[in-house]
């Protein structure tokens, strides 16, 4: 799960809602379009929040940024059927809220997804390539997670069939590594990681893990689009192997960057490297 660094907003970050024919998605939004906006969708257990170290430097780039809760996650309202959640309708829902970003005007919006996120973003794009002016798959594979990973969804799917989310996340802590201790972490964090597991579907978290356990790699239909691809991860990921995505980029002709010293979450690592990257990617004249 990703963790924030921090929580409170910083200054020209603003709270709202996107009201869409599909719903009303939370939102976290910066910045005005100098060169553009972007839309960036976050993975499985996160939620907007995983960008919030992005925010100000992007804006400060010159881009309109808008990171969302997609439905079930977090403060975005989801219904318990998990059929509500496969990747299709997931990515009906980006595209509405690509709609609703009105951004008619101008170009497209640069759509980026973090892990499960860079799933749900490829299916958008599938769905309708002219709809964006690039992708950005952060430290998001081909395919299925590595088996560790594979069996620790299958894990917590089960869990959530059986148990309700305060007793998974009192599990969770229990198996928590001596390094993810609370003392490591501000009281706001610990609090919000808390309340943002409890405020999130049930069917939305079983739903995806099943998805991370079965994606197939959809890898030749997005290479076949006319469409500026960007793959960036950490130089170490517990998700996917980094060379697997390292391949995924050339089978792509992608833009390729390795943020230094960042793991699964370079957003959350290194915030301001990875804003600088994302800023140079969408920045370039293609």
């Amino acid at each position: 799960m990703s963790k924030p660094p921090f929580v409170a907003l910083p200054g020209g970050v603003e709270a709202l809602r996107v009201e869409t024919p599909r719903g009303a998605f939370a939102a976290l939004r910066a910045g005005r379009p100098v060169h553009g906006t972007a839309l960036l969708l976050p993975g499985f257990t996160g939620s907007k929040e995983d960008f919030i170290a992005l925010l100000e430097p992007l804006a400060a780039a010159g881009f309109r940024v808008i990171a969302v809760d997609g439905r079930g996650q977090y403060e975005t309202e989801g219904p318990g059927d998990e059929d509500a959640y496969t990747q299709d309708e997931l990515a009906q829902d980006v595209l509405a809220l690509t709609t609703a970003l009105g951004t008619a005007d101008g170009p497209p919006p640069h759509l980026l997804g973090h892990s499960h996120g860079g799933h749900v973003a490829r299916a958008a794009v599938l769905r309708a390539p002219g709809a964006f002016s690039s992708l950005t798959l952060m430290s998001s594979g081909p395919g299925v997670v590595c088996d560790e990973q594979r069996s620790r969804a299958k894990l917590l799917g089960d869990a959530l069939a059986t148990y309700d989310l305060e007793t998974v996340w009192q599990a969770m802590r229990a198996f928590d590594p001596p390094e993810a201790a609370d003392a490591r972490t501000p009281a706001d964090v610990n609090d919000f990681l808390h309340r943002r597991w409890l405020g999130t579907s049930p069917a939305q978290l079983r739903a995806t893990a099943r998805q991370l356990c079965e994606e197939p790699d959809r890898t030749a239909e997005l290479a076949a689009l006319p469409l500026s691809v960007h793959v960036l991860t950490g130089t170490s990921d517990y998700v996917w192997p980094v060379a697997q995505m390292d391949d995924m980029a050339k089978r792509l002709r992608a833009h390729r960057t390795v943020v230094d010293g960042a793991d699964h979450s370079p957003n959350v690592d290194r915030p301001a490297e990875t804003a600088a990257a994302l800023a140079a990617f969408w920045s370039a004249d293609r």
